[in-house]
């Protein structure tokens, strides 16, 4: 809603037949653009709109703060996720949006302890002006633009990096840089097999959020599945993790793919059995087990190529996954390791058969 330059006369609104309230032309203005905010804030975050805009006028006539606030919510589910970290020839920072249509987030890859690197690099070699194009097409689109941490490179936990400052650190470059949040893809596989990640975890969670409020930045993680087998890690895995600070943790970008040439590679296993070398981290037991179940976001490799040690699927029958675990009620969304091989082409077949783009 616009309020036009030609209100000059007090206005008065009338609440009943019994009570009225008079506004000046700036205080009725000031009025009618707060309960817009308002309400389009309460429509996102219950889902009663699409989270793709019409066009790219949808905040118009919404203050700067407020298009600022919307334009980075937390897209409600389901989430349809793919990271970034392969150069692409001719290509610095995200691709065209056509390229990645069908994705509601876009995770660069990777900020590291020692600072940015690959696809993150690249986004702060463009320009303050060029980021903000992006970023306004990106959003325009319904596509998140966010960060991904740690990776396989980095072992914070072993290596002794702090949980605070490290999350102080990580979140300021979040907003330094202008993107909608971050996800940790924290890869200490022998901090959990000593027990000592889930604190790790716990106290680096909790100060990112901190930094970065929730509803307006968006905190993921990006946990294998087997750390949610709860009969395995010393202090619990992520099972720990999800109860000490699940509530401040959007979804997970779940990895069934490299733990084992014949993990997660059918329906099934994927979705209802896992093996016992991985007990109960199929995505319903991970549920039965006490997290969300519409926090669970299945993340598949989009090619043999992507993965180094199993667990691909091809996208048409991922689809008939996908759309099974949709009738048993999950609606999480799908997270794929990465483009350019996983592009619109590959979420438009994954999604055919439950949520077709």
């Amino acid at each position: 809603m616009r309020i036009g330059p030609g209100i000059k006369s007090p206005v008065i609104l009338q609440l009943d037949s019994k009570i009225s309230v008079t506004l000046n032309p700036r205080g009725f203005t000031m009025f009618i653009s707060t309960l817009a905010a308002f309400s389009s804030l309460i429509f996102y975050s219950f889902g009663l709109v699409n989270g793709t805009p019409v066009n790219g006028s949808t905040f118009e006539g919404l203050g700067e703060q407020a298009r600022d606030i919307l334009a980075r919510a937390v897209p409600v589910a389901p989430r349809f996720v793919v990271y970034s970290d392969k150069f692409v020839s001719g290509l610095t920072g995200p691709p065209a949006v056509a390229d990645v249509e069908g994705f509601n987030v876009f995770a660069m890859s990777f900020l590291l302890l020692e600072g940015a690197f690959d696809k993150a690099e690249e986004w702060t070699q463009l320009t303050a002006a060029e980021r903000a194009t992006i970023k306004a097409e990106y959003a325009a689109a319904g596509i998140s633009l966010v960060v991904a941490v740690f990776g396989s490179t980095d072992v914070p936990t072993t290596t002794g990096a702090d949980p605070i400052a490290t999350a102080n650190t990580m979140a300021a470059w979040v907003i330094e840089y202008g993107l909608d949040g971050i996800d940790v893809d924290y890869e200490d596989f022998n901090a959990f097999d000593a027990g000592t990640a889930e604190a790790w975890l716990v106290s680096f969670t909790t100060q990112l959020r901190t930094q970065l409020p929730q509803g307006t930045y968006i905190l993921t993680h990006a946990p294998v599945a087997p750390w949610f087998s709860p009969s395995i890690w010393t202090n619990g895995g992520y099972i720990a993790v999800h109860e000490q600070v699940g509530s401040l943790i959007d979804w997970y970008n779940v990895q069934f793919y490299n733990q084992g040439t014949s993990e997660y590679t059918t329906c099934a296993g994927l979705l209802t059995a896992s093996s016992s070398t991985w007990p109960e981290s199929a995505l319903f037991q991970i549920a039965a087990n006490g997290v969300t179940l519409d926090k669970l976001v299945i993340g598949k490799p989009a090619t043999t190529g992507d993965e180094t040690s199993g667990g691909y699927i091809d996208p048409a029958t991922l689809a008939t996954c996908v759309e099974e675990a949709k009738a048993e009620g999950w609606t999480a969304g799908v997270m794929s390791w990465e483009y350019p091989d996983a592009a619109s082409a590959w979420i438009t077949e994954v999604r055919a058969d439950s949520w077709p783009v």
